[in-house]
This record gives C-alpha cells, sequence and structure tokens, in this order.
C-alpha cells in the first residue's frame, strides 16, 4: 500500500511561514489526487487544498486562499504546502491525503500520512 511521510511542520510566529512537504512511496503516486487537510484540537478534519494527478486542476479552501499554495512534482513523487501569512487560526495538525478519485471542494482519501503538527504563534 502506499505510504504517505509529512514533515517540515512547526513553530513559526504569525505572519511567518512553512513549507511542509509529502512524500509518497508503495504507490504509483501519478495515479492519486493529492490533498492537504487539517485538524485543530476539537475541531473537524478539513480540507485545505487539493491537486489532480497531474497538477492540471487545483482548489483551495476560501479559509486559505491567496496565502497558501499546493503543488506536485511527480518525478520526485512529492507534494508540498506553501504557507505564507499564517494565522494563529492555523495552529493544527496537518495531514497529506491520497485518492483515487476527485471532486472540486471534496475529497475522501485512500492513504493519510501520520500528520505534522503546524504551530503559530502571536
Amino acid at each position: 500500500q502506499m505510504q504517505l511521510v509529512e514533515s517540515g511542520g512547526g513553530l513559526v510566529q504569525a505572519g511567518g511561514s512553512l513549507r511542509l512537504s509529502c512524500a509518497a512511496s508503495g504507490g504509483t503516486f501519478s495515479a492519486y489526487h493529492m490533498g492537504w487537510f487539517r485538524q485543530a484540537p476539537g475541531k473537524e478534519r478539513v480540507l485545505v487544498a487539493s491537486i489532480t494527478r497531474s497538477g492540471g486542476s487545483i482548489w483551495h479552501a476560501d479559509s486559505v486562499k491567496g496565502r497558501f499554495t499546493i503543488s506536485r512534482d511527480n518525478a520526485k513523487n512529492t507534494v508540498t504546502l506553501q504557507m505564507n501569512s499564517l494565522e494563529a487560526g492555523d495552529t493544527a495538525v496537518y495531514y497529506c491525503a491520497a485518492a483515487l478519485v476527485y471532486q472540486i471542494a471534496a475529497m475522501y482519501p485512500n492513504y493519510w500520512g501520520q500528520g505534522t503538527q503546524v504551530t503559530v504563534s502571536s
């Protein structure tokens, strides 16, 4: 089965930036749509960004649009989330996910990463 491993989380001050990376193995990376979810304590896990197999379609949630950018490199089997202008509300565990089917603004992953903590201080 596919394995997804996130990295790049940490503690950052409000207004700062982080780049999250997700490395995939054990599957055909280019066959999967990819996404990033986040979950804050006591909150639902929500989709924040997604990208189709070849990168032809990209979606970002309104809460992060203009600040976060998802991208992928199929030659390196990686997907990234560039996070700029971070706010306290962005504090959450961020999860990389892979899915065989895609819908705009919705994703039902077949595989999940272990998550990486992002904490934004002010």
